[in-house]
């Protein structure tokens, strides 16, 4: 089965290219090539490129891998960590089952 293209409004493809724009910034700073940390994330050199420039095509499991590589793997459990909509949401069911 050949899998979707998936498409980002421009505002949300903003958000993804500044958070590959943060992971090119921790690997600067820690001194580390695209080579080293391509390879120890075990992804092509390329795939790290579009992951730097926030390309939402990139699996998941290689955006994992380079924050592992980084040291930044638990900044993982912060996405979908804080859900108020969806608190809120569940808070408004309880009192309209009341």
């Amino acid at each position: 089965m050949k899998s979707k293209k998936q498409v980002l409004f421009p505002k949300h493809q903003k958000v993804l290219e500044q958070m590959g724009e943060n992971i090119k910034l921790a690997r600067k700073r820690r001194k580390l090539t695209t080579i080293q940390v391509a390879e120890r994330a075990n992804i092509d050199r390329s795939t790290l490129y579009e992951i730097e420039k926030g390309t939402g095509s990139v699996s998941l499991g290689a955006y994992f891998n380079t924050l592992r590589v980084l040291g930044l793997q638990e900044d993982f459990l912060k996405l979908a960590a804080d859900d108020e909509y969806g608190r809120k949401l569940q808070d408004l069911q309880l009192i309209k089952n009341k």
